[in-house]
């Protein structure tokens, strides 16, 4: 039985060269497969790369890729001298309103843009090296976060077999009382028919058979128990299935659930009615778990 998560995260980090790298792949529940890659503009481009390979990995989630880039040894400060300027400025201003004291020069360069990090960036050459190193970190990553999405679908196989094995009995004991209710509703029927016609005989037995057949076809629920069933064998079998199951999961749960309304709405009995919601419950367990699947 193979069941697989969408959720999962695994990292990895090198360098080439002077300059290091980290790669970090996150993974959530998704209705499809969305994937956001976030790297720097040195390697601006690298992004489709990226999207391209995951999608070779993964089916379903939505995941989150993001690529961090230290500066090569060369790399220098400089300071924005415009953007100085412009805050020492500002802040002069507001020291003769009294509204600030005095700034200092560390607290100036401490301002986001004032003080930027050069980088020499890359040439030709060693930008290629350096990508090829990252998609081959890629590639141990997505191996890693594959293995993660399957470890954690180990865990959710045996909720999700037991939800569909709890469903099952629920749906046999509403089998049962479907049958048992037949029955006592003829006793029922005979009783109100000797009560409406004052009669004390028997009601006849054609009359009788004629007023249970018009209650029985509008209070029939084994089609929708067979349907029910029909339902819990194929999700059996997905569960069984290598492929991607998640999607197909999901409608059946909505399917279960339609059903699980017809027969409370046409049960007609307490007892029914009290196994109707307890498949109701256990359905939308099952849709839960079932979204977190690939």
């Amino acid at each position: 039985m193979t069941v697989t998560s969408m959720t999962g995260y695994f990292e990895t980090s090198g360098t080439v060269g002077d300059r290091g790298w980290t790669l970090a792949v996150k993974s959530v529940n998704g209705r499809g497969l969305d994937v956001r890659v976030r790297v720097p503009a040195a390697l601006d481009g690298l992004d489709l790369a990226i999207k391209r390979r995951v999608a070779e990995k993964l089916a379903r989630g939505s995941v989150s890729v993001t690529l961090g880039l230290e500066s090569g040894a060369t790399g220098t400060l400089r300071i924005n001298d415009a953007m100085l300027e412009a805050v020492r400025a500002a802040a002069d201003t507001m020291v003769r309103k009294g509204q600030a004291a005095p700034a200092r020069a560390d607290g100036l360069l401490a301002l986001p843009g004032v003080m930027t990090d050069c980088d020499p960036g890359l040439d030709g050459d060693a930008r290629a090296v350096l990508e090829a190193a990252v998609l081959d970190g890629l590639d141990d990553v997505l191996q890693g976060l594959v293995q993660a999405r399957r470890d954690e679908g180990a865990r959710l196989t045996p909720v999700l077999t037991g939800l569909v094995d709890e469903l099952a009995a629920t749906v046999d004991a509403a089998a049962q009382r479907a049958g048992d209710r037949e029955a006592a509703a003829r006793s029922r029927m005979e009783q109100a028919l000797t009560r409406l016609t004052g009669l004390d005989s028997a009601v006849p037995e054609d009359r009788l058979a004629q007023e249970l057949a018009l209650i029985a076809v509008k209070a029939d629920v084994f089609e929708e128990i067979d349907r029910l069933r029909a339902h819990l064998d194929e999700a059996r079998s997905l569960l069984n299935q290598a492929a991607p199951k998640g999607r197909r999961l999901d409608f059946l749960s909505q399917e279960l659930n339609r059903e699980a309304n017809t027969l409370c709405a046409k049960s007609g009995d307490v007892a029914l009615t009290r196994l109707g919601m307890t498949l109701k419950s256990l359905i939308d367990r099952l849709r839960e778990q079932a979204l977190n699947v690939e």
